[in-house]
């Protein structure tokens, strides 16, 4: 899989190729609950085809009925400067777009919008660049950076900033049963994902497609997929010869999330090694999540990896995550952590 951003921007831009006129629709602001973030972005064609989305799917609806010749319209995408509008903001309106109860949401709409930026952003963002895309509001002129750190969405009426750029990445040492379940949910979640196992009777074994393998050591394979803020990292093998080289490498880079499986007893046993023999601190072992995984009475792999990904996509998101697996759980955990031969 790849980024629904990069989706959505290669689609308008070879539509824009082929002839067609398009819409480009980003949300810029929300107001109390809203079912797509800010940033989310689709784009329209006159026909009515679309990619991407900016709500549950009422307001894709109303974008083309108005915007489009699918229900006998005008096609009307040839206005020269981009357009706010605002959906949500009486209750009735809400309630006929099926928007959350207070919920308010702002879309910046660009009409046809130049096909020199657009045809460079997709082709910066496929080398795996992370940019920043300038809207000038009363022009429609969009200008494009390069940038090392991702930065939320700005938006003043007069101008859209969003930071654009490849996947968000994720890294899973050991090939077992639970890192199949865990990598099948980071792929429907737009993250490229790495796999690595030196060891060849459980590598042998993965069956999960669209996921790339690494038959490197651990601290060599996250030195070589270099860590980023968009990179987490998690050890899943529970053998902590192949575990604590990843960890050991992963803790003093920018990835956002590293996190290793193990009862509260191994994790403790764990600290206390980095502290006494790999000179770590604290500190340092403040950013480590141990044991991985939120408290929602798992007991499967399958359920343990939906516990793993929701404190993954928490941390992701900017939110405190919740209740810890308890020792019950990471029972389980650890007996369906051996990968399967």
């Amino acid at each position: 899989m790849e980024s629904i951003d990069v989706r959505v921007l290669r689609t308008a831009r070879d539509w824009h190729a082929a002839g067609h006129r398009l819409l480009l629709v980003t949300v810029v602001k929300t107001w109390g609950s809203s079912p797509r973030p800010v940033g989310s972005m689709m784009a329209l064609r006159e026909d009515g085809r679309c990619v991407g989305s900016v709500s549950g799917g009422c307001i894709e609806d109303d974008l083309v009925h108005r915007y489009t010749r699918a229900y006998g319209g005008a096609g009307d995408i040839g206005q020269a400067t981009p357009a706010v509008v605002r959906y949500g903001v009486t209750a009735d309106e809400a309630h006929r777009f099926g928007l959350p109860c207070g919920g308010t949401l702002e879309l910046l709409l660009e009409f046809q919008p130049d096909f020199t930026a657009l045809d460079e952003l997709v082709r910066q963002l496929e080398s795996g660049r992370l940019m920043q895309r300038t809207v000038d509001c009363a022009s429609g002129a969009v200008t494009l950076q390069p940038t090392s750190i991702p930065e939320a969405l700005r938006f003043d009426g007069a101008s859209l900033s969003c930071t654009l750029g490849p996947q968000y990445r994720m890294l899973l040492i050991g090939a077992g049963a639970l890192a199949e379940y865990v990598a099948t949910m980071a792929l429907f979640n737009d993250f490229a994902v790495t796999v690595c196992d030196p060891r060849i009777e459980h590598r042998g074994t993965w069956t999960v497609a669209g996921v790339a393998l690494s038959t490197e050591m651990p601290d060599d394979a996250v030195r070589t997929l270099n860590p980023d803020p968009r990179t987490c990292i998690i050890a899943l093998s529970h053998d902590p010869k192949l575990d604590d080289l990843a960890l050991l490498a992963a803790l003093h880079s920018p990835a956002f999330y590293v996190g290793a499986i193990g009862s509260r007893r191994n994790t403790a046993s764990r600290r206390r090694r980095f502290i006494e023999h790999f000179d770590e601190t604290e500190d340092s072992l403040r950013h480590l999540h141990a044991p991985v995984g939120l408290y929602i009475g798992s007991k499967t792999p399958a359920e343990i990896a939906v516990s793993v990904m929701a404190e993954i996509l928490a941390v992701k998101n900017g939110v405190k995550p919740g209740l810890k697996l308890e020792a019950s759980s990471h029972h389980a955990l650890n007996a369906w952590a051996r990968p399967s031969r």
